[in-house]
């Protein structure tokens, strides 16, 4: 959803992009056919062997293996993942590029004190193999950048939603439920949470790429929370006015995550990103973009 995003952003932006993509991913067809944007199927593992005469400037790495479910502790997945972004790095020097913007998350601070902001300089205790790949990830690829003299940026991303997004997202799943006539059931919904327009997201990456000083790290937010059940009862609004919500009736499940916001102030001093979509736009523009896609 966000590498789909930051396509359309460089395509607004009137920039080439050879986009390097999973053969067997489901979500190829959403590359824009644009004469600005080439293609190429690459598997991650096939990073080290791929070439291009062309050069470019700039290197953004979103792709990953196992981001949800039983998969994020699948460690010997995740240490590929690990190893694919070194690669990618490698890769990045091989074609020209100057700086290299990889895709963290917020799962490499792992849990923190409720009402806490996750900054750049917040501690990392991650608790998932994909949160601790991640990390590693970032670090790694930080110290190949300044061994390659590429400048590096890693973007820990909290969450993210619009077109694009996947179906086992809290947003889409109760979207495409709603829109089916179905029941979505939740827990209470007390959770404080931040979300992020994915055009944003795309746009926060873009200025990072510009402006973003090397070694930055960011957290990539709205920089503002309300309750979950506040964001659950707009889609439900915007969706389906009429339908009911089961709430209370998901029991929460064990450490779960009760409050999640990011501290966007370094982002925003070093690059003047700011979110521009509010959640009721958001869900309307992925609304229209269900319809579209249908």
């Amino acid at each position: 959803m966000i590498g789909l995003a930051i396509i359309r952003e460089l395509i607004r932006n009137e920039v080439e992009v050879l986009v390097l993509t999973n053969p067997s991913s489901t979500r190829n067809a959403g590359i824009p056919k644009h004469p600005l944007v080439t293609t190429e199927a690459v598997e991650m593992s096939a990073f080290s062997s791929f070439h291009t005469d062309k050069k470019y400037d700039a290197f953004f790495h979103l792709a990953w293996g196992g981001t949800h479910g039983d998969a994020r502790n699948d460690m010997p997945l995740q240490l590929d993942n690990a190893r694919a972004a070194v690669e990618a790095v490698r890769l990045a020097s091989r074609i020209g590029c100057e700086v290299f913007i990889g895709a963290g998350s917020q799962a490499e601070y792992g849990r923190v004190p409720d009402g806490t902001k996750l900054a750049p300089d917040t501690p990392t205790f991650p608790e998932t193999g994909y949160g601790i790949a991640k990390l590693c990830a970032g670090q790694m690829t930080r110290v190949e950048c300044n061994a390659l003299h590429i400048r590096h940026i890693w973007m820990r991303i909290l969450s993210v939603y619009g077109p694009h997004d996947g179906e086992h997202t809290m947003v889409m799943s109760g979207i495409r439920q709603l829109l089916a006539g179905e029941r979505p059931t939740y827990t209470k919904g007390e959770q404080m949470w931040d979300y992020l327009y994915c055009d944003d997201a795309a746009r926060a990456f873009m200025l990072a790429c510009e402006k973003a000083p090397d070694g930055a790290v960011y957290a990539l937010g709205g920089g503002r929370v309300q309750p979950l059940r506040d964001y659950i009862t707009t889609i439900r609004d915007l969706t389906a006015p009429q339908a009911d919500i089961g709430f209370g009736e998901v029991p929460y499940y064990d450490k779960q995550v009760m409050y999640l916001c990011a501290d966007i102030d370094t982002l925003t001093a070093d690059t003047g990103f700011t979110p521009q979509t509010s959640f009721e736009e958001g869900i309307k523009q992925t609304l229209e973009w269900i319809k579209t896609e249908k």
